[in-house]
């Protein structure tokens, strides 16, 4: 080989170096990655610092041979017609998938709390917005119904060991902590009703041994705390990136059966006489009239004031006229079971605040602990998807977010409330997203396509979203001061049967938006009827959508099957399992096209920094972020597609991320408004970054907007 001059030694010395720029960064840089600010030690030696150790030498002795530009270049850009000189083999080798097991702690945590601190002030100057106002008046009513309707359930299946002062200072507690210190303080914390499955199953096991049950549970909230602790230490986050919507519909399908269960159960507790009777008329018209209320809220009738007061307050001014029509006429001479209350602020059974925890024997004290960590599963998946789905791409957020710290609170609320002996407090579905959206602030946007057929009409869309700490605060202020005597008394005049009827609304709304009914619909709907340009008419095998529903079917059938038996206590073992499913069962059934039609990410690349990625979309996942708080250094090129099926598998799936781009503007947007998505046109910007085939680290937050009408 001839020698070459000194502008091809410097030429084919930059190509080498911008090979390894991506390694040598995650050594050096000031990012987020694992290895960022050297607080991760040294980096071993890769591909690319070796070639960059090989051109210095080479620099230092002119005389050696170098390979021409011509021949670099084509290796630079991965091109399949390579000339017969080469860089060395280690330049070229494929790149490595991350090594899970290398942990680096409280990683996470930390550039959770750097992202978000430098926002801290403005979370709080930021509330100075006309949106807080009506946002936390919506949202204390939103979380307090909900609150009062399991509360009852407690109250009957403990024996009274829970009530409605228990579950308020739980609902306070959260939210007081989570609005404070929480880098996520759009989230709404509060009882959920798998944790009211779980609590009065962990009654039913241990009551017939005589346990001091509430000194047992307090037990639980420790080890749990723990549990808690290790997995934000071990930035357990990051799983996050595998959570797609296909466990967040089946959890939700979940969770809407169970509210529509509760509400029969309430009923059924009421015998069969004239107080049944009545209590079923009023818990259907509760379910009536607050449906319609929604529906007018988001109908084209009366003005925009008109139609979000209707969908704001429609449910809790049926509640109140409900609670006082029960005593009009003849009505007044049935005898309706209330929702029980206690004294103001001290709990509803005789005891104090503080549970004696050591008035347990020893062996029950290690029995908590399998009891602790089913509760540890069920709230890192049921709390992380609360925090994804309030934080969805169809939000315009600013701010970043941080699930590692966040799980971190949520192990203190979780050992301080069984210290107090409340039930434990976690991220609520459907009032987190409820809150972000109440806090869009919107404008009208008419359309102006000359093709559309909603020519010459308007919607609402969102431009910004007031992201601040203190309706969430001031949310669960007004709730500790429904602890009060007056207040309670008020809401003891509440019918059970309007509780029921609360229930059912709650069930129908989230069965509506599911996005297995969505899909369930498109099935049983005329296939003649249905448009041209749905997204899931794209998949050529009708088989691959009926797979991918019956498979959801039976994740929600196992889970509510089990709930209905002594063993319901082990239900958030089978909604965890649901997240391996989608990773790597799927994909051997059905090819990439079909499942990035069925499927995708829960939440927008921007969000998702946090836990290092996003998992179901065209993002790279299975190479970390420099921006995130992966545990594993940065090593694969950023044109590496995502794979959507198979953990860390590395390999390139152009062929997926190719048939998402191919899916028109049109066609996404009917397919994510049929999967209860309501995003609007202009937001698909958020998803055209997404399908790109850049990485993660390339992959940033384009402003989506949404419409909050």
């Amino acid at each position: 080989m001839t020698s070459i001059t000194s502008t091809t030694h410097a030429t084919a010395a930059g190509a080498a170096r911008a090979l390894g720029a991506d390694s040598i960064a995650g050594g050096r840089g000031g990012g987020n990655n694992g290895d960022s600010g050297g607080e991760g030690g040294r980096r071993p030696p890769s591909a690319s610092s070796a070639s960059l150790s090989s051109a210095g030498r080479r620099r230092r002795n002119p005389n050696m041979t170098w390979p021409s530009h011509e021949a670099v270049a084509p290796m630079a850009a991965a091109s399949s017609s390579r000339s017969s000189l080469s860089l060395p083999a280690a330049a070229a080798a494929p790149p490595r998938a991350p090594k899970w097991w290398k942990i680096r702690l409280f990683r996470g945590m930390v550039n959770d709390i750097r992202r978000r601190a430098p926002f801290y002030l403005s979370d709080w100057t930021d509330a100075w917005d006309y949106r807080v106002v009506p946002a936390t008046v919506y949202m204390y009513f939103a979380n307090i119904l909900p609150a009062l309707a399991f509360s009852l359930d407690m109250f009957t299946k403990t024996n009274m060991q829970y009530g409605v002062n228990e579950v308020l200072l739980a609902s306070v507690l959260g939210s007081v902590v989570f609005s404070v210190v929480a880098c996520q303080p759009l989230v709404i914390v509060g009882v959920t009703g798998p944790i009211t499955v779980f609590n009065y199953t962990v009654y039913d096991i241990m009551s017939p041994t005589g346990t001091n049950y509430l000194a047992f549970m307090c037990w639980i909230g420790l080890w749990s705390l723990v549990f808690h602790w290790i997995l934000a230490i071990t930035n357990s986050c990051n799983w996050l990136r595998y959570v797609t919507r296909f466990p967040c519909d089946i959890f939700g399908f979940y969770v809407a059966f169970i509210y529509l269960q509760k509400g029969v159960q309430v009923l059924q507790r009421l015998g069969d006489e004239e107080p049944f009777y009545l209590s079923l008329v009023v818990a259907l018209l509760v379910f009536a009239i607050a449906y319609i209320c929604g529906e007018l809220g988001l109908s084209s009738l009366f003005r925009h004031p008109v139609r979000v007061f209707l969908k704001d307050y429609g449910t809790p001014l049926t509640v109140v006229f409900f609670t006082g029509f029960v005593h009009f006429g003849k009505m007044n001479d049935i005898h309706l079971e209330n929702l029980p209350t206690s004294t103001s602020f001290l709990p509803t059974a005789d005891r104090g605040w503080f549970v004696h925890f050591w008035d347990i024997r020893v062996s029950e004290v290690f029995l908590a602990i399998p009891f602790a960590l089913l509760l540890t599963i069920l709230f890192w998946f049921d709390h992380n998807v609360s925090s994804l789905i309030a934080q969805g791409t169809e939000f315009p957020l600013k701010k970043p977010a941080g699930f590692h710290w966040d799980l971190f609170l949520l192990g203190l609320t979780t050992g301080v409330a069984g210290l107090l002996g409340l039930p434990f407090p976690n991220g609520l579905i459907p009032q987190a997203p409820f809150h972000t959206e109440s806090l869009c602030v919107t404008e009208v946007v008419a359309d102006v396509d000359e093709k559309s057929g909603a020519k010459g009409h308007y919607e609402y869309k969102a431009t910004r979203v007031v992201e601040q700490r203190v309706s969430n605060l001031a949310q669960g202020l007004l709730t500790l001061g429904t602890m009060s005597s007056p207040l309670l008394v008020v809401l003891h005049l509440i019918p059970q049967g309007v509780l029921a009827g609360l229930f059912f609304i709650m069930g129908f709304q989230a069965l509506e938006g599911n996005g297995i009914t969505a899909k369930l619909l498109f099935l049983v709907r005329d296939e003649s009827l249905t448009p041209p340009a749905h997204p899931l008419r794209q998949i050529k095998r009708r088989a691959a959508i009926w797979l991918f529903v019956a498979v959801e079917l039976i994740g929600f059938g196992a889970t509510f099957a089990i709930t209905q038996t002594v063993a319901a206590v082990g239900f958030p073992i089978f909604i965890f399992v649901l997240i391996p499913i989608r990773a790597l069962l799927l994909p051997r059934w059905l090819s990439p096209e079909e499942l990035a039609l069925l499927d995708e990410a829960t939440a927008s690349p921007f969000t998702m920094e946090s836990a290092g990625g996003s998992y179901g979309s065209a993002a790279v996942i299975d190479a970390p972020d420099r921006g995130s708080n992966s545990d594993e250094p940065d090593r694969t090129p950023k044109n590496t597609g995502s794979t959507s099926g198979g953990l860390f598998s590395g390999l390139d799936n152009s062929t997926e991320a190719g048939v998402l781009r191919r899916v028109s503007r049109a066609s996404r947007e009917e397919r994510l408004a049929e999967l209860g998505e309501n995003r609007p046109s202009h937001a698909l910007a958020a998803a055209d970054a997404e399908t790109s085939l850049a990485g993660p680290g390339m992959a940033r937050r384009r402003g989506s907007t949404a419409v909050v009408d």
